[in-house]
């Protein structure tokens, strides 16, 4: 969804540690009273509102958040509702306006900067999608069980940066935040094809020492199974 309005007043979600992103589901229970009265609000308006990030540690908001559109609302007798959204447009929150009932702020919708290189964004992209190919396929054979990417992993450039940055594992709300401020495309590719190298890169040392500990142990059982030659038994198993 795109707006006409570059400036706005949105109401403003802080949530610990929560990061999110352009076309990226986020469901939430709603409970608390402002954030019932924050729902209503904006259930009577345009079914907008902003998710920004609360830092536990730092104790503040950031700066730079993801406005989401709720798509399903279900609101139950104690007044408590679950709803579903999902992330639209970035913006940067210029000031708050309104403390109470709920914070509201003045907001600039952000976007990315036109690629000067579309050939060099699409062999970075590439690039990124085989590094993530990669770490799904080992983290996969670890754990046991075979794992691919989803049938509709976004191709664009700037749609699987936010992916990727979605879907980010652990406590990485810090480099998520990171990557959702940034306004370059290539930049949040480059970043994000640096951790998933890495990780690429670690899981397969596990990979090989797991290959390599299952190697002695397969050739242990050989060696036990194979019965003392100087005293003439055979294999057990055999005859």
């Amino acid at each position: 969804m795109t707006s006409t309005t570059t400036i706005r007043e949105l109401p403003l979600f802080p949530l610990p540690d929560v990061v999110l992103f352009p076309q990226e589901v986020l469901p939430l229970h709603i409970f608390e009273p402002r954030y019932r009265m924050l729902l209503s609000t904006v259930m009577a308006e345009d079914r907008r509102f902003g998710v920004v990030r609360w830092d536990p540690q730092e104790q503040r908001m950031a700066s730079v958040g993801c406005c989401a559109e709720i798509l399903h609302c279900q609101t139950q007798p104690d007044d408590r509702s679950n709803i579903v959204t999902m992330g639209q447009q970035r913006f940067r929150v210029l000031e708050i306006v309104r403390e109470a009932p709920f914070r509201v702020g003045l907001v600039s919708w952000i976007e990315d900067e036109v690629s000067s290189s579309h050939d060099d964004l699409q062999t970075l992209t590439a690039a990124v999608t085989q590094a993530l190919q990669d770490v799904v396929e080992l983290t996969g054979k670890l754990v046991g069980k075979p794992a691919q990417l989803p049938n509709d992993l976004p191709d664009l450039p700037r749609e699987l940066s936010f992916w990727i940055g979605s879907h980010l594992g652990g406590p990485v709300a810090d480099e998520q935040q990171a990557l959702l401020e940034l306004t370059d495309t290539g930049d949040r590719l480059r970043q994000e094809y640096d951790l998933l190298d890495q990780t690429r890169r670690q899981l397969a040392a596990r990979t090989v020492l797991m290959d390599t500990f299952r190697d002695l142990s397969d050739g242990e059982s050989d060696a036990e199974s194979g019965g003392d030659p100087e005293d003439g038994s055979e294999p057990r198993g055999q005859g």
